[in-house]
């Protein structure tokens, strides 16, 4: 049987270790000051790190300068994590559930969530990552599958209460898998003594994204902005989109059922103007000097969809990177 790589036995975090000889009054002066918890945290990682304001403005700051053409995205996201972050009594864990083509930005959505909240981000010891085609792999080992998630969602939980659960590739995940951790998402005070009102839970899925376009494509046929578009006009047919979609691992999952889900957050396909902001940004942060002519000319050799309009770049902004390692080296 397949295990999964990641979960293994959840351990309680380490005191610090400062491996001093100091003698007399000295030492315990600096082992009080040392253990102040503000202090003791800026050379350790903590559970809650950032004070909960300041990871909100993070998060938007963010945002705002690397994430384009997603303003459904900036406004839901920011709104939803604030206001979980900032409210003392949840009666439940945050539930996000990204869905967009390949490319458009939802792991690196999740990749600034994870580093607002905790300064190392996706390699915080309180983020956990899944991947299903990686750690779910076989359809006979389901069972398992479920019996280790559970375990590794519990014990990091009792860790740390504001874990984050990220779960890429859902498109892949074999049906009926995810509804093992229903009873972490519900609104139960405490389950076996353990609260899981203060975790967030992240789900990517290229599921739905043609709902999403077809959307996207109504209003561009009409000729009405694409930052017209509410999510009102999305959600619901989205959620009922990925639930009725027998190769996703939400399909009659009952975490759409039972409206476990906050936020179905929908990326729209990114048009030739946003793929070479992505490239410019890129140029940028390699330390080069713009050039438009090469900035455009990787923006036109992506490929467009549909075949006859040529709106929308069918990677996204995936392969700007490696496009880029062509023209710079």
């Amino acid at each position: 049987l397949a295990l999964l790589v990641l979960l293994g036995p959840a351990s309680a975090v380490e005191p610090i270790s400062l491996g001093l000889a100091i003698a007399g009054a000295a030492a315990s002066a600096l082992t009080g000051f040392i253990s102040y918890p503000r202090l003791y945290c800026y050379f350790r990682e903590c559970c809650l790190q950032w004070q909960d304001q300041r990871a909100a403005a993070g998060l938007q700051e963010k945002l705002d300068k690397q994430l384009f053409g997603q303003h459904l995205v900036n406004k839901v996201v920011v709104k939803a994590v604030k206001g979980f972050l900032n409210n003392t009594n949840s009666k439940k864990p945050l539930a996000l559930s990204l869905h967009g083509w390949t490319g458009t930005g939802k792991n690196f959505v999740s990749k600034i969530i994870a580093e607002s909240i905790y300064k190392r981000g996706l390699h915080s010891k309180y983020v956990h990552q899944f991947v299903a085609t990686l750690h779910f792999p076989h359809a006979h080992s389901i069972n398992l599958y479920k019996d280790q998630l559970q375990s590794w969602i519990r014990g990091n939980v009792s860790i740390c209460p504001r874990s984050l659960f990220i779960f890429d590739e859902m498109d892949k995940m074999h049906a009926g898998l995810i509804d093992s951790i229903k009873p972490f998402l519900d609104y139960y005070e405490l389950l076996d003594g353990v609260s899981y009102r203060q975790a967030i839970f992240i789900f990517l899925s290229n599921a739905g994204a043609e709902k999403i376009t077809e959307v996207a494509l109504d209003f561009w046929r009409k000729g009405r902005s694409r930052e017209d578009i509410k999510l009102s006009d999305m959600q619901n047919a989205l959620s009922v989109s990925v639930f009725n979609n027998k190769n996703s691992g939400f399909w009659h999952s009952t975490l759409i059922d039972r409206n476990l889900i906050d936020y179905f957050v929908p990326f729209l396909p990114l048009e030739y103007k946003h793929v070479k902001m992505c490239v410019r940004v890129e140029i940028e942060s390699r330390g080069y000097e713009v050039d438009e002519d090469i900035l455009s000319r990787i923006a036109e050799e992506m490929t467009y969809f549909p075949r006859e309009e040529r709106i929308y770049s069918d990677k996204g902004c995936k392969t700007v990177d490696s496009k880029l390692d062509y023209y710079y080296d």
